[in-house]
């Protein structure tokens, strides 16, 4: 029996790829029910037609910016997982006011509904791009993550405890390169990269699932999780993607143009996981990092201390296209 056994579990932005990635590992553990909460009705359609299981699973209709759908959505819920969220970087920059109000008005009516219905725990999902961002989609995420810590000594008398975990780039979900350079391989025989030199944190779907179910089973609450993830140039990577691609659609690889268009607004050269700062106050918990917060340090004692440093993909050496294509091909990617 594992942690989920017979929880109540809702699941906010669930009809995504981390949701849907989640969804299927939870099931594992038989929780008691899984509301899966969006405002997308086509994909809780699609979704509810393959999962056909409808003792299990709730599809309720909502946005997080709705405080009072959130409130009900919540009734009697035991785990919540706030993944609802604007990502993309350069609609965050033109639309700064409607990212302001999924990213940080949402998580603050996560966090108020949860209190509220005295939610056992909540897991926010964040980004590297929180870490000193230069963008509007990075700024929104740092401050929710600041919101997630502060729950925790401002819940009063209820028993929630709030979490946040840091993703990397997670490889082949909605909005991700990978798709996108297949889709312009077989359209155009011809990929846009923003920039040759530019690295990434990269992480599979499966991490990202793991490191969320198992932050919310440890989590004292007030830490933030991050996983040590490899780091990926995207030009290593946008060369892997078309030596695979073309074995499958009968083309060359001297038929395929790479264009180098530029950083779009908002973007960077390399991401941050950790501050300097925040690795004083950080534990290495061999395949992760916790971040914890002056309420829980005594709770992580006996853990090694992190080493003191910024987690820095320019710093990192980035993996070999060798690497790359065995993470590809085993994610079912390429």
């Amino acid at each position: 029996m594992g942690y989920y056994a017979g929880k109540r579990i809702l699941i906010i932005g669930g009809t995504g790829t981390v949701g849907r990635g989640l969804i299927k590992e939870l099931v594992k553990q038989n929780p008691k029910v899984i509301r899966i909460f969006s405002r997308d009705e086509y994909k809780q359609y699609i979704m509810e037609k393959e999962l056909n299981d409808s003792s299990q699973f709730r599809y309720l209709i909502g946005d997080v910016r709705d405080y009072d759908r959130l409130e009900r959505a919540m009734n009697n819920i035991d785990i919540v997982f706030n993944l609802a969220a604007m990502k993309h970087v350069p609609a965050c920059e033109y639309n700064p006011t409607e990212a302001i109000r999924t990213n940080i008005t949402g998580m603050e009516n996560v966090i108020k509904a949860a209190i509220s219905n005295d939610v056992e725990c909540v897991v926010f999902t964040s980004s590297d791009k929180a870490i000193n961002p230069s963008n509007t989609y990075g700024a929104t995420k740092l401050l929710a993550e600041k919101l997630v810590q502060s729950a925790n000594f401002s819940k009063g008398e209820s028993k929630t405890k709030f979490v946040a975990v840091r993703f990397g780039n997670i490889m082949g979900s909605r909005g991700s390169v990978i798709p996108l350079f297949k889709k312009q391989i077989g359209e155009s025989k011809k990929i846009t990269v923003t920039d040759h030199n530019m690295t990434r944190f990269m992480m599979t779907l499966s991490d990202a699932v793991r490191l969320i179910m198992n932050s919310a089973e440890k989590a004292l609450g007030g830490e933030i999780f991050i996983l040590k993830m490899p780091v990926i140039r995207l030009i290593d990577l946008a060369e892997t993607v078309i030596e695979e691609t073309v074995k499958k659609i009968g083309l060359k690889i001297s038929d395929i143009q790479i264009e180098d268009i530029g950083i779009r607004p908002g973007e960077r050269k390399f991401e941050e996981l950790m501050t300097r700062q925040e690795s004083e106050y950080a534990f290495d918990l061999e395949n992760t990092y916790v971040v914890t917060t002056e309420n829980c340090t005594d709770y992580y004692k006996n853990c090694k201390k992190a080493e003191i440093m910024s987690y820095n993909s320019s710093d990192i050496e980035p993996i070999s296209k060798e690497e790359i294509r065995k993470l590809l091909l085993e994610e079912g990617l390429v």
